[in-house]
């Protein structure tokens, strides 16, 4: 298997949108294209069962 050990970015089409995907060691970051912030989302969250928590999280900081 490949370590990751660098990030590894790739474009997806969501609906009509485009998003950008990064997935590096600390974990996965998507951003619409052309923008800067995102959802990011840490390994360590995914597996403790936190992701919900954490993606609800930054919903409502990037809302207010």
């Amino acid at each position: 298997m490949t370590p990751l050990d660098k990030p590894l970015r790739r474009e997806v089409q969501i609906g009509d949108e485009r998003y950008t995907l990064t997935i590096d060691p600390e974990g996965l970051k998507l951003v619409p294209k052309g923008k800067r912030n995102g959802l990011t989302l840490k390994w360590t969250e995914l597996v403790n069962g936190d992701a919900a928590l954490a993606t609800a999280l930054q919903a409502s900081l990037s809302a207010g």
